[in-house]
């Protein structure tokens, strides 16, 4: 049972990346899955989440509008598109597995381990 997470690099600001998370060991479709990230001296903040079936998402206030969350669950996979990229958008970004389309932490029992993504100025 794991998720894992790719895709991050560096960008220039106003550049474009998308993120992956694959995940395995359980039923894709049984879960929402969510992105957070934790950027330096910060603590982990809310960036996206979709419910099992995509009929919901919710962003954080900072990525809405810029970020899209999407999943695919014929490849147990969920994507982030990061468009118009800011420097304080640079993080460690996490994937995450839980019940439910909601924007806190504890709602979700699996994590990846993270992918870094920078934006230079």
């Amino acid at each position: 049972v794991q998720l894992q997470a790719f895709g991050g690099g560096l960008v220039q600001a106003g550049g474009s990346l998308k993120l992956s998370c694959a995940a395995s060991g359980r039923t894709f479709n049984n879960y929402a899955m969510a992105w957070f990230r934790r950027a330096p001296g910060k603590e982990r903040e809310f960036v996206a989440v979709i419910s099992r079936g995509a009929d919901t998402r919710y962003y954080g206030d900072s990525v809405k509008g810029r970020f899209t969350i999407s999943r695919d669950n014929a490849k147990n996979t969920v994507y982030l598109q990061m468009d118009s990229l800011k420097p304080e958008d640079t993080a460690v970004y996490y994937c995450a597995q839980g019940r439910a389309p909601r924007w806190t932490e504890d709602t979700f029992d699996l994590w990846g381990q993270g992918t870094q993504v920078t934006v230079s100025s």
